[in-house]
């Protein structure tokens, strides 16, 4: 119950951050070895021109706009060849909140599911999975897990505002988390529009959990986290013990960092296959119409033009994957509730261009 606490606590003194000094300046974005199993390199080993990145980090170091920024990272080639904290070093180790990151995690543990057995099909209902459901919530029995994947639901969850349920899970209102997410209503017919929440990754979590008969987040960790070497995170689960779904991990850059490097290695990290190659394929394409600007698969975001996907969290936690270039830049940030102090993808998806630029 604290650790929920200590997430709605966070957002509500985020908004005084401002007054903090903005950054640090920029000295050095060479990687510091600390054995947590990175490959270590240089840009200049992995054919990214120094000159461009040194001007890259120099920039973000100083712009106000992006004052919130609190890291960025470059991986080129599975090799980490930059790095840069711009609040305090401390941030290279100190696990903080990547917030809708988990989402995305939640899309890799779906495949995994699939590939183990746990789940038969993501064409299944969840009603399959979740005990009692037909018989509680039958207008939620036909829901398809595919269809929990890509927002399209139709359970009327809203993330928003103090009146939204994410506001009340944080503040620890429900007394069962996963009840609470099937006693909303419908919002639309199943499978018709795209709806961004965190009710549907949380039955993901929850039909996961129920079905393997362990925490998701323990179950995440035996067949996931230790395979790619990701040690340095906590993962929340509601008072209930149900694992959080939309949101909820606590890791370090480097740590996202795997996680993003897995998926461009097409699910294989250290030369494993960790996850179904053909899943990661499905995951990081258009899976769902959305009014967005970006494209959506399994929980992962896609933006065409520059044929990228990429993990986003509240605030300005994001992995950028550039299969083309066998680049990740990771970028977290202090989480804002404000509007105008969150850092969006349109904000530093031109950075993201100069880092590629830099690899040409």
């Amino acid at each position: 119950m604290k650790k929920l606490f200590i997430l709605a606590l966070s957002i509500l003194l985020s908004s005084c951050l401002k007054d903090d000094p903005l950054s640090k300046p920029f000295t050095s974005y060479i990687p510091v070895e600390i054995n947590d199993g990175l490959l270590i390199s240089t840009p200049q080993e992995q054919g990214i021109d120094p000159d461009i990145l040194k001007d890259v980090y120099t920039q973000i170091h100083s712009d106000e706009n992006l004052w919130s920024l609190r890291s960025m990272l470059v991986f080129k080639n599975g090799a980490l060849v930059a790095e840069s904290y711009m609040k305090a070093d401390i941030y290279r180790t100190q696990p903080q909140m990547i917030w809708s990151c988990t989402k995305q995690v939640m899309g890799i543990l779906a495949g995994i599911a699939v590939e183990e057995g746990v789940i038969s099909s993501i064409d299944d209902p969840m009603a399959d999975y979740l005990d009692n459901i037909e018989d509680k919530y039958p207008d939620k029995a036909g829901i398809t897990i595919r269809q929990l994947l890509t927002m399209h639901s139709g359970i009327d969850y809203n993330n928003d505002g103090v009146g939204g349920q994410t506001d009340q899970v944080l503040r620890q209102i429900p007394e069962e988390l996963t009840s609470f997410v099937l006693s909303r209503p419908i919002r639309a017919d199943q499978g018709s529009s795209f709806w961004y929440n965190d009710g549907d990754p949380q039955l993901v979590a929850s039909l996961i959990q129920e079905t393997t008969g362990m925490p998701t987040d323990q179950w995440a960790d035996e067949v996931f986290f230790s395979k790619i070497g990701a040690s340095n995170y906590h993962w929340v689960r509601y008072k209930d013990g149900t694992t959080l779904g939309g949101y909820g991990i606590e890791t370090t850059p480097r740590e996202l960092g795997k996680i993003a490097l897995c998926v461009a290695d097409s699910g294989r990290y250290n030369n494993v296959q960790v996850v179904p190659t053909q899943w990661i394929a499905e995951m990081t394409s258009p899976q769902a119409e959305t009014e967005a600007d970006y494209d959506f698969g399994f929980y992962w975001w896609q933006e065409a033009q520059r044929e990228i996907h990429f993990m986003w969290g509240h605030g300005g936690q994001f992995a950028f994957v550039v299969p083309a270039e066998s680049l990740v830049v990771v970028m977290t940030s202090i989480p804002n509730t404000q509007g105008k102090y969150q850092i969006l993808a349109d904000e530093v998806l031109p950075v993201l261009d100069l880092i590629i630029e830099a690899c040409q």
